[in-house]
C-alpha cells in the first residue's frame, strides 16, 4: 500500500504542481487578496475534488464514455468559466481594488473543479494506472491521496501568489500583476478548450 501511495504521488507531481487552471486561480486570488482569503475556495475545490474523484473511481467515467457530449459541454463550460475569471482579473485594477472586488468563495472553488475537464482526464488516467482491483478501499485510498496532494500543490501556489503580491503594491504594478495573471488565465482557458 505504501509503495502505491509513493508511486501515485510521483505520478501526480508534475500534474499537480505545474501551471494549470487551479494553480493559476489560487496564485492569482492570493496575490489579490492574500493567502488566508483563498482558504474558502481551496476547501470548496478539494471537497469537490474528493467527491468527483470518488464518483469517477466508482464508475462515473462509464457515464462520460456513454455520453461523450457531456465531456464537450464540460470542456466549453470550464473554458468559459476560466475566461470569466481572467476578465475579473483584468478589471481588478489596483490591490486596494474596487468596492465590488471579493475573494473567491467556496462555490467558486467547487465550480473551478466541476468545470475543469483537465481534472476529469487526470482522474480517469490515474485510475487506469493505479486501480488494479475494483474495490471501494482502493478507490478511497487513491481519491484521498489525490485530493491531499492537490491541496498541498494549490496551497503552495497560493503562498507564492501571496509573496509575489508584496512586490506589486503600487497601482501601476498591481495592474501589471493582474494583467499578467489575467493573460495566463486566458491562455489556460484556450488550452482547456483546445486540448
Amino acid at each position: 500500500m505504501l509503495e502505491t501511495v509513493i508511486t501515485l504521488i510521483l505520478f501526480l507531481f508534475p500534474l499537480a504542481y505545474s501551471p494549470g487552471p487551479g494553480n493559476v486561480f489560487f496564485a492569482a486570488n492570493s496575490a489579490r487578496f492574500g493567502f488566508r482569503a483563498t482558504i474558502p475556495a481551496n476547501i470548496g475545490y478539494h471537497i469537490a475534488t474528493w467527491i468527483v474523484t470518488m464518483a469517477i473511481g466508482l464508475g462515473f467515467i462509464a457515464a462520460l464514455e456513454r455520453f461523450p457530449g457531456l465531456f464537450v459541454i464540460l470542456k466549453v463550460a470550464g473554458s468559459l468559466y476560466v475566461l470569466w475569471l481572467a476578465w475579473k482579473m483584468f478589471r481588478a485594477g489596483t490591490m486596494s481594488g474596487a468596492a465590488d472586488a471579493r475573494a473567491a468563495s467556496v462555490w467558486d472553488g467547487v465550480l473551478l473543479l466541476v468545470l475543469n475537464p483537465k481534472a476529469y482526464v487526470i482522474i480517469a488516467l490515474m485510475f487506469t494506472q493505479f486501480l488494479d482491483a475494483s474495490n471501494v478501499a482502493a478507490v478511497l485510498l487513491i481519491t484521498t491521496v489525490f485530493t491531499l496532494n492537490n491541496l498541498v500543490a494549490f496551497s503552495l501556489w497560493a503562498l507564492i501568489g501571496d509573496k509575489i503580491a508584496g512586490y506589486f503594491r503600487t497601482p501601476e504594478s498591481a495592474r501589471t500583476l493582474n494583467s499578467v495573471f489575467g493573460a495566463i488565465l486566458v491562455a489556460v482557458a484556450i488550452w482547456m478548450l483546445l486540448s
